[in-house]
């Protein structure tokens, strides 16, 4: 009966905080910087082309997803988002026998907004880490999930710095 109490009470005290500081989610908050027709365009280091798709994809998902935008292309854009990734390299981190058992991967993203409200660049470089196994085709697999895994942070990264910029008032902005 206590801890039945105890939990209204916490729910209720969470929720008074919430709603009397104006939270407000980070998808209503940059509806009200980009339009709901977004064009993305995607621009890949030559070394690794195969993230292309994966970049453009994901950036679709996150648009749509969370912000409920719709992909059109160019020309019937009110908003447009290009991305250009600028590869990834890879720092050992630890050792066994004379192997490398753990890497940090670093991977570095241009990104442009073009919308209503004007233009935001942000330039990310996203860290990400991992263990290495022993198989070489295990390894190779490894180091593709750690480059798409750094590009998501990157991305995940460049939408709350977009966020946070449209939560501010106009004259934060301009600084």
């Amino acid at each position: 009966m206590r801890a039945n109490i105890l939990k209204r009470f916490t729910f209720i005290a969470v929720m008074l905080l919430l709603t009397a500081c104006a939270y407000q989610p980070s998808s209503h908050v940059i509806r009200n910087l980009f339009s709901d027709s977004v064009y993305v365009q995607v621009d890949v280091d030559r070394a690794e082309p195969e993230n292309a798709p994966f970049v453009k994809d994901e950036m679709h998902r996150i648009v749509y997803n969370r912000f409920k935008g719709h992909i059109v292309p160019k020309d019937q854009a009110q908003s447009q988002i290009y991305i250009t990734y600028s590869g990834t390299y890879f720092r050992p981190l630890s050792y066994q026998d004379g192997y490398v058992t753990r890497y940090r991967a670093y991977t570095r993203m241009r990104f442009r907004m073009l919308t209503k409200e004007g233009e935001i660049k942000k330039n990310i470089n996203s860290i990400y880490e991992a263990d290495i196994k022993d198989s070489a085709l295990t390894s190779s697999a490894l180091r593709i999930e750690a480059i798409r895994k750094g590009l998501e942070k990157g991305m995940d990264e460049f939408l709350a710095y977009v966020s946070a910029r449209a939560a501010q008032p106009k004259k934060a902005q301009n600084k």
